[in-house]
């Protein structure tokens, strides 16, 4: 099947699939770290705090490095 499309468009296809896996696991983690935590991170980031703030962008950058490399690595 994969090999009757174009191999530009299906780049796009995963680039489009693999961005909304990201964000979706990105979503997730955050839900899921909101409750393991005894503060809410939204009403700490209404707040000003920087700390909520840096550890958020590390859950962020994390879980994207990880799916990018997972996502990338599966193009092989």
């Amino acid at each position: 099947m994969t090999a009757s499309i174009d191999p530009i468009i299906l780049n796009f296809i995963y680039t489009i699939l693999g961005g909304l896996l990201t964000l979706f696991f990105m979503w997730l983690g955050c839900k899921i770290f909101n409750h393991m935590v005894c503060f809410n991170i939204s009403e700490e980031l209404h707040k000003g705090n920087t700390a909520v703030g840096m550890m958020l962008m590390g859950i962020f950058i994390g879980i994207g490095v990880a799916l990018g490399l997972v996502i990338g690595l599966g193009l092989n």
